[in-house]
């Protein structure tokens, strides 16, 4: 029997060859992915919610990594040098605004200059366009801009997103991938050789494979397809952290022209506060990292007591509280205070005020930590039999995502013997 007329049964049956969990955009570009290396395969993509992007790939600020701050060899770093090209040929061909508009690392003090200069170490090993400026180079760049010294990244650039996902989503189900919104896995089975998927509300999908790219619940997707629940399960656990941002009103978007980031602290996962002019012509101000009571946290009223409690009660992250305590409560100030918030920002833009900023959007980071308590800060893929699982794609997973996708699709062919 072809493998064609043997789809057609397994669809009449429920069955497809391969089942990827997950709407953001690494699950998006994964299924495209599968479809191209394997145009006969009956494939479903499954979303928790009623439309893709709904949580990380449509909440972040929509930047185009050069992949400058990766260490060099890994995966962050390679993946995200040529997902970032992949990334600008696929807006090209399909019509999707993009912008390579440059951005500025920038050193505001004399202590910052070494970290500065690793930063621009990691930059020519990675194969990264850029140029060290002075103060007086930065200024005719980001007239507003504070720094002693700073790196210009020209071939940094910014995106929609969300756009691009809708667009993938349009593409897999006009190519016969199956898409089925509101189907939150709840439930894994083995049953032979298939995986038997059951949503919250009863709902089921059986396939040969499967690929996990669940985001915020990647890993508890991950320990329903592990049968040793105290051991290599609970080794990776997603904790939510929320990144909150203002926006910088009309009459004060003139100062940031494009990208100002600061030098980031090397101890900590996230960038810092910093300045994005989005592809629509706003500038967010933002994000601090408070942890979120809920894994859909996007405010302090969002709580769901199961998220919690299992965050609180992880090891990895009591361990991560005890080390980054003073940073965690000064990032709660600036999340409580606007006026902390602002001062924050002044150390890029001085003259920035309070009357400059109006409230903007919140997103959630999935941020996976060990039982150490080490956050996870490169790309992290598992396999179990049957099934890949992503349990860990920070940024710039967005700008690296369709060769992410590629990686997924390589170990899945090695792994099931595609």
């Amino acid at each position: 029997m072809s493998i064609q007329s043997e789809q057609s049964v397994k669809a009449e049956l429920g069955v497809v060859d391969i089942g990827v969990i997950g709407g953001g955009i690494v699950g998006l570009a994964t299924a495209r992915t599968l479809q191209d290396r394997f145009p006969d395969a009956q494939i479903a993509l499954l979303e928790a919610e009623k439309e893709v992007a709904r949580h990380q790939s449509g909440h972040n600020s929509g930047v185009l990594h050069s992949g400058i701050y990766y260490k060099p060899g890994s995966q962050k770093a390679a993946l995200c040098r040529r997902g970032k090209t992949l990334m600008e040929t696929f807006c090209q061909q399909h019509q999707i605004p993009w912008d390579r508009c440059g951005k500025v690392i920038v050193a505001t003090t004399p202590g910052e200059l070494d970290q500065l200069d690793k930063i621009a170490q990691r930059g020519r090993e990675n194969g990264v366009s850029f140029e060290q400026i002075d103060s007086v180079a930065l200024r005719e760049l980001e007239p507003s801009a504070a720094g002693i010294s700073a790196l210009h990244v020209p071939e940094t650039g910014i995106v929609n997103y969300a756009q691009v996902c809708r667009h993938l989503a349009e593409l897999i189900k006009a190519d016969g991938t199956t898409v089925r919104m509101q189907f939150e896995v709840s439930e894994i089975t083995r049953t032979g050789n298939t995986l038997r998927l059951v949503s919250n509300k009863g709902d089921s999908i059986q396939c040969r494979h499967l690929i996990n790219c669940g985001g915020l619940h990647s890993d508890r997707i991950y320990r329903q397809c592990i049968a040793d629940a105290s051991g290599e399960a609970n080794s990776i656990r997603i904790v939510p952290f929320r990144g909150e941002y203002y926006e910088l009103t009309d009459q004060a978007k003139g100062l940031c022209r494009n990208l100002i980031y600061p030098v980031p602290d090397p101890s900590f996962p996230f960038l810092g506060v910093h300045f994005t002019r989005m592809i629509d012509g706003g500038v967010e101000c933002g994000p601090n990292a408070v942890f979120a009571l809920s894994r859909s946290g996007y405010r302090w009223t969002d709580i769901n007591l199961r998220d919690t409690l299992e965050s609180l009660s992880y090891p990895g992250f009591q361990s991560l509280a005890k080390k980054h305590w003073r940073k965690g409560l000064g990032e709660i100030h600036r999340s409580l205070s606007k006026r902390a918030f602002v001062k924050a920002l002044q150390k890029l833009i001085p003259e920035i005020r309070g009357r400059d900023l109006k409230p903007g959007r919140a997103g959630v980071r999935a941020q996976a930590i060990d039982a150490d308590g080490n956050l996870i800060d490169d790309f992290l893929f598992k396999q179990t039999p049957g099934a890949i699982h992503v349990l860990s794609a920070p940024s710039p997973a967005a700008t690296a995502s369709l060769a992410i996708a590629e990686t997924i699709v390589d170990r899945f062919a090695e792994q099931e013997g595609w």
